[in-house]
């Protein structure tokens, strides 16, 4: 039998479940009070949103783009908000293309339980760097997922991408 080891999951499965403080508004926190904390999955913070990596990815690279106003609709959200929160979208298309050069990208968002969103409170989007004949089957057949980089190297790797590419 061939065993595939994510280490890092233990902690999520094992520990402690904050429920009082979402996710997403801990991350623009910590990011705000320290932005050049290199153990950050924090990569890049902008005047309405910012960019964080997946903490249980899907792929290596797969992050998501995330506005700090705490809400679970666009229709919520100010015009501002929304222009860029689809640049960041954008620029992290671009970031994603030149760290990894994937053949493709899925970008999703999942509004409501139903849609299949895990935080269902805080809107977010994610973007998923693909390649033919990557392990997506795996998920499917034996709910695993096979990573080949961890995260704190991954955000090593994208970091300087977004600093590159600048404000949009």
């Amino acid at each position: 039998m061939d065993r595939l080891w994510s280490p890092w999951r233990l902690d999520y499965i094992t520990g402690p479940k904050d429920k009082s403080a979402c996710v997403f508004c801990r991350h623009a926190e910590e990011a705000r009070a320290n932005p050049d904390n290199p153990d950050s999955l924090v990569l890049a913070t902008y005047d309405h949103a910012y960019v964080v990596l997946n903490r249980y990815p899907y792929n290596n690279g797969h992050l998501m783009v995330v506005p700090y106003r705490h809400t679970s609709t666009l229709t919520e959200l100010s015009t501002d908000e929304l222009h860029e929160l689809m640049r960041l979208v954008q620029r992290a298309e671009q970031a994603l293309r030149d760290a990894y050069p994937p053949e493709g990208i899925n970008v999703g968002i999942n509004l409501g339980k139903a849609a299949g969103a895990g935080i269902e409170e805080h809107l977010h989007i994610h973007l998923v760097p693909r390649w033919s004949g990557d392990t997506n089957f795996m998920t499917v057949v034996s709910e695993t997922r096979v990573l080949a980089e961890e995260l704190p190297a991954t955000a090593r790797r994208l970091r300087p991408v977004f600093e590159r590419l600048g404000r949009p």
